[in-house]
């Protein structure tokens, strides 16, 4: 299974080796021994599967310590642009972004490790997305940042008729304030 590291230290897309034929495919969507090699040995907890419909953006989110996610995201049906800040203090790519666009088509995966928040947008009519977690759900703990904070200027793809958010993410404040978690610089 290829794994590339994107920009940000520790977070990884992967590529399953798909086995196509005219019964349709297979392919090893977890492996432990093969994260392994890369460093990767989170404890999987929790699988959360959600679905969207066109145009819903979910994100920025994340939890505070000690219940802060790894989360390893993919696509069941559909297609998403999926996106990690970089949220860990003192890091040097701290407020930093990576995107990539996951697909039931491409089968790619992306690893978020604990200290990056986590948003993404339905580029499809809707989308299924499963993502396996480390560490279980704790709703006082759970955070989030403005999806369109001009300090991390994620580079959103545009949707006709605008982003779908829910009353929270409407809601959720800037990277810099307190009461997204108190993110330290």
């Amino acid at each position: 299974m290829p794994f590339y590291e994107t920009e940000l230290r520790g977070v990884f897309i992967f590529e399953p080796r798909v086995y196509d034929d005219e019964r349709g495919f297979f392919y090893e969507s977890y492996n432990q021994g093969d994260f392994n090699k890369y460093g990767i040995s989170n404890n999987f907890v929790q699988d959360n599967h959600s679905y969207s419909k066109y145009g819903v953006l979910r994100g920025l989110h994340y939890q505070l310590e000690p219940y802060a996610q790894a989360k390893l995201v993919r696509v069941v049906h559909g297609k998403i642009f999926d996106v990690a800040v970089d949220i860990r203090p003192g890091s040097p790519e701290l407020g930093k972004w990576a995107g990539v666009e996951l697909s039931s088509e491409n089968k790619k995966q992306v690893f978020i490790p604990a200290g990056f928040a986590h948003g993404f947008l339905v580029l499809s009519e809707y989308a299924e997305v499963i993502y396996k977690c480390d560490n279980f759900y704790h709703s006082e703990k759970s955070m989030g940042i403005m999806y369109n904070d001009p300090e991390i200027a994620v580079k959103w793809p545009e949707v006709k008729g605008g982003y779908i958010l829910s009353e929270k993410d409407k809601t959720n404040p800037s990277f810099g304030e307190p009461a997204s978690g108190k993110i330290r610089r």
